[in-house]
């Protein structure tokens, strides 16, 4: 099944310098991608020179005049920029010309611009943003992660069966088993909305494990682990102080004395190894969930090994048929959108994140 990736070329801190290399190794990688570039055609034309490569049936370049900075408002960006990189990549999505789009650029700026762009879909009041982490046994899908800070027990439910239906497509387990980020693993536990979320989830017929607490998260308690953006990027940034913390402190000590330099040779294929396990760039690629539309969020930073990630998370979200089973699941669920969220106008967005 042929797929078609529209790339916000300009977007992130390194722009073509790692979105034109990275979309290359995606096409060497996969027979089934077809690539639309972007951005400024000059700054793209001159990459692919530099890396020998060319435009042809499975990759060309769409002209875009304006670039969204990485630290413009929303607001600004979809006001005043709308012949941006990131504009347009979304509207080749819903054109129908590519089947998913994938950014580097401003988080805010592309959330509301794809919500403006490509709505919701029916019975989600608000796109959430799901990420992939590592934990013991494989990898946990957690939403969402800063796109809403406050969150009604309704649209929980609504987070709760796109994250499941998003790993029941990519993943391939029939039925992914969603826990609900509390205070405690008992029923009476957290607030009232988390209660109220809990009691929906119960009802629904979701694969609902329960109640989970932050250390589930690594432990692979569940497959999906769900929470208001507030909670789930602060949960996000913690661990990853953490992990740099704790990578900071295994450098130092072996960088101690003589001993501790030989002793971390020895261990280098050991480290090599836990590197590789934990390598964020492995997971890079945050989905932007409920829009009527496949738009991905690579992080700002990302190289060429993680952007092409990112790239191949987008491919498999469309060839696995992410949003068709999404709306089914709501129509299973009877879901319907929360008026009150639902009337909110979409050329207002709010900050991320």
């Amino acid at each position: 099944m042929d797929i078609t990736v529209a790339i916000d070329v300009m977007g992130g801190d390194h722009g073509p310098h790692v979105t034109v290399p990275a979309a290359l190794e995606a096409l060497e990688q996969d027979s089934e991608i077809n690539i639309i570039l972007v951005g400024l055609s000059e700054a793209i034309e001159a990459e692919l020179v530099a890396k020998g490569a060319t435009t042809g049936p499975r990759l060309r370049i769409h002209h875009a005049s304006e670039v969204v900075t990485m630290d413009e408002s929303p607001q600004s960006a979809l006001k005043n920029k709308k012949d941006s990189s990131m504009r347009v990549a979304i509207n080749l999505v819903k054109s129908g010309e590519a089947n998913a789009c994938v950014s580097a650029g401003n988080t805010g700026a592309l959330m509301a611009t794809a919500r403006f762009v490509l709505k919701t879909l029916p019975g989600i009041d608000r796109p959430a943003i799901a990420a992939i982490l590592p934990n013991q046994k494989g990898t946990t899908y957690m939403l969402d992660l800063g796109a809403n800070a406050d969150c009604t027990p309704e649209q929980l439910l609504q987070f709760a069966i796109m994250g499941a239906m998003l790993v029941s497509c990519v993943e391939h387990k029939e039925r992914p088993t969603v826990g609900l980020l509390n205070i405690g693993s008992e029923d009476i536990k957290g607030n009232e909305v988390v209660k109220q979320a809990g009691e929906l989830l119960r009802a629904s017929h979701l694969n609902f494990y329960g109640n989970v607490e932050g250390n589930d998260i690594y432990k692979g308690t569940t497959d999906v682990v769900v929470c208001d953006g507030f909670v789930g990027n602060v949960a996000l940034k913690t661990s990853e102080g953490l992990a740099q913390m704790m990578s900071r402190f295994l450098i130092e000590e072996f960088k101690r004395n003589w001993l501790t330099k030989l002793m971390a040779l020895a261990a280098m294929p050991v480290l090599k190894s836990f590197k590789r396990r934990l390598d964020p760039r492995r997971y890079n690629g945050a989905s932007f969930l409920g829009l009527r539309g496949i738009v991905v969020k690579s992080h700002g930073g990302a190289d060429d090994f993680s952007f092409l990630h990112a790239i191949k998370a987008a491919a498999e979200e469309a060839r696995s048929g992410v949003l068709r089973r999404i709306t089914e699941q709501l129509e299973i669920e009877h879901i319907k959108p929360n008026t009150v969220a639902a009337s909110l106008p979409d050329s207002e967005p709010k900050e991320i994140a």
